[in-house]
């Protein structure tokens, strides 16, 4: 079956884009040339690819003079860089956010929750507020946690000063975790000149960053918290017994 080909008009309804811009791409060399036939130019699919790949990259925040030279450099195939983009664009998070109301997070928390603690949950991200005045979770299971400790007796407002703490931490970690990654893995990659046959190895590596790192710090924390939990609760049972 022959190609369908496009007139650059329906090449721009296909792709979105204006006329004008078609052809501001093609000027700058960032789309190949078309078939002339009877002095009319005709696009084919690798024109709408090529277009859509500029625009994929574009929503990637590279502008037209950086694609042009990744395009040069990739010889009009930077598909590696772009699986790459996508593995290290991609969500972590493995829950699915939830809206609260007011009313729903008065059921948890109680009618008289403070404003600083909802300014605070915003804050460290455990709510996100939206624009008809719910709040959106990102993690709903950092809800249940806060709603039980509270339960238990520990005020809210405290509860969040941890979790504070907590996320300042986890920052800190994810930094060191990334150093790791870059001081030995990307770096040596770059060095070498980013070599066709590791691109693959690299790409699976920073994919598996993210779990691994989870894993190592779950490992580490448990242990920690073992050790915390023996040495203040040893204090006070010795304390305890020292009264009777």
């Amino acid at each position: 079956m022959a190609e369908e080909l496009l007139t650059i008009e329906q090449l721009a309804t296909e792709t979105g884009m204006s006329v004008r811009n078609l052809r501001s791409h093609r000027t700058a060399g960032l789309l190949p040339a078309p078939v002339v036939r009877d002095r009319v130019g005709y696009y084919g699919a690798e024109h709408t690819e090529r277009v859509r790949l500029v625009q994929e990259l574009q929503a990637m925040g590279f502008n037209l003079r950086g694609i042009k030279r990744l395009l040069d450099e990739t010889r009009g195939d930077p598909s590696q860089l772009l699986s790459l983009k996508r593995v290290i664009s991609a969500p972590f998070e493995t829950e699915e956010p939830r809206v609260f109301t007011i009313a729903d997070l008065a059921e948890r928390f109680g009618p008289d929750i403070p404003p600083d603690a909802l300014e605070k949950a915003v804050k460290v991200g455990v709510l996100i507020p939206l624009a008809d005045g719910q709040f959106e979770a990102p993690a709903p299971s950092m809800i249940d946690i806060a709603a039980e400790v509270a339960a238990r007796g520990v005020p809210l407002d405290h509860a969040l000063t941890v979790f504070v703490k907590v996320r300042e931490r986890c920052e800190q970690i994810g930094r060191e975790f990334v150093r790791l990654f870059l001081d030995d893995l990307w770096k040596p990659f770059a060095d070498a000149g980013y070599p066709d046959d590791r691109w693959h190895e690299v790409e699976e590596s920073i994919e598996r960053l993210r779990p691994l790192s989870s894993q190592a710090v779950l490992a580490v924390y448990q242990l920690t918290m073992t050790t915390e939990v023996e040495r203040a609760f040893g204090r006070e049972l010795e304390r305890l017994s020292r009264r009777r």
